[in-house]
């Protein structure tokens, strides 16, 4: 059974491509084009009540029944669920993915969104302000990741949905104007992943 995905190549859509790849799921992607305001649509309205890109629709869901998910990080706990895939079972083990699955969700999405909005404003003076502050807190959450990966490979320990979570921001990571030379243990672990080939995949899908 195809899950459908409906998104946009942004980088909420990114995690969720990766995931699927990842994971071995059959889907087709949905475009729906934010820059037309097709989110708004009342159709997507019923599979995303915040009227936010990415959503699922899986006709195989829980009891065999259709089920929809809105909200990236729904959306990879949920497949983490369906697949036994990159969520471990050991509730121990899960803390860390949700912590920094949370982390990623709070902050680095939130901020780095933050300064893709300062950046591309034609007024100098409304740009300087929103620049200065975010883009400072956006370099502090790399920081945050660089000691976290200092000891380990992937942020939970294994790879799971929460590496999945950050790649899709950190993909973006020339346009948070951050060269990942300045967070090495950043680099390796973003040079990592980007090497798999679903996450490759993932990456390449047509989104838009």
């Amino acid at each position: 059974m195809t899950i459908e995905l409906h998104t946009w190549n942004t980088p909420n859509g990114r995690k969720i491509s990766v995931a699927l790849e990842e994971m071995g799921l059959p889907y087709k992607v949905v475009p729906v084009n934010i820059t037309k305001g097709e989110q708004m649509a009342p159709g997507f309205l019923k599979l995303s009540p915040n009227n936010k890109i990415p959503a699922i629709l899986d006709p195989e869901g829980p009891d065999g029944k259709p089920v929809s998910i809105f909200e990236s990080g729904a959306i990879l706990l949920y497949l983490g669920e369906k697949t036994g895939k990159f969520l471990p079972k050991s509730l121990g083990e899960r803390i860390p993915v949700y912590e920094w699955l949370m982390w990623q969700m709070g902050g680095f999405g939130p901020m780095p969104g933050q300064v893709h909005h300062f950046i591309a404003l034609e007024n100098e003076q409304d740009r300087a302000y929103g620049l200065k502050r975010y883009m400072a807190e956006t370099r502090r959450l790399y920081g945050v990741l660089d000691r976290r990966l200092d000891s380990r490979e992937f942020v939970a320990g294994n790879l799971s949905v929460a590496d999945f979570a950050i790649l899709g921001w950190a993909w973006r990571h020339p346009r948070h104007k951050v060269d990942l030379a300045d967070f090495p243990n950043v680099k390796r672990w973003y040079e990592t992943l980007m090497a798999r080939p679903a996450v490759k995949r993932g990456m390449e899908a047509k989104l838009d």
